[in-house]
């Protein structure tokens, strides 16, 4: 594949999204962040790293650029955590597990997921949902059941786990950008 391809079909992918969703997410974001609520991301593979990726960008930059705290954190940082949770109860509890010790009602949960059908972010998404918590689902091919659950759903509809995951990518530096502003 050359670039040019490349790049044409993501401009293909962004030319299908729904920017509505994408705006109802930012707001959800924004509000919790100023009524003091936390933001908690989770994801799988690569979209593990794009769950820290987000909280790192957020965590500093809306700070520096606001003065206002920002109540970012991730279920990945701590690796020990997340392996005893896998081996003593099961992988597909780890994010749910977690989230019975740290969430409240006030609090918004992104989980993040290619294809949407990740089970371990399902099941923290429902046990965010049951207790009230806001919940942000980025999903890409069909949605899966992500998409279905998320009171938020940012819905990437394209075929292709890396445009997938770029469209995630950017979400989360338009999300920074939006929180920046004056």
């Amino acid at each position: 594949m050359k670039s040019r391809d490349y790049l044409h079909n993501l401009k293909a992918a962004f030319a299908n999204l729904n920017y509505e969703a994408m705006d109802d997410a930012i707001l959800a974001i924004r509000e919790t962040w100023k009524s003091g609520g936390q933001i908690i991301t989770m994801g799988n593979g690569g979209s593990s790293l794009t769950a820290l990726h987000f909280i790192n960008d957020w965590n500093k930059s809306i700070y520096l650029s606001s003065g206002i705290s920002f109540r970012g954190r991730t279920l990945l940082d701590n690796i020990g955590l997340v392996m005893s949770y896998a081996n003593d109860i099961s992988f597909e509890q780890i994010f749910a597990e977690q989230l019975k010790n740290i969430l409240r009602p006030e609090d918004l949960v992104i989980g993040i997921s290619g294809s949407g059908n990740s089970k371990n972010v399902i099941n923290g998404i429902l046990y965010a949902n049951s207790i009230g918590a806001k919940t942000i689902g980025l999903c890409g091919f069909q949605g899966g059941e992500l998409k279905n659950i998320s009171q938020i759903p940012v819905w990437v509809n394209v075929q292709d786990m890396q445009l997938v995951e770029d469209i995630h990518a950017i979400f989360g530096h338009i999300v920074m950008k939006a929180l920046c502003e004056k």
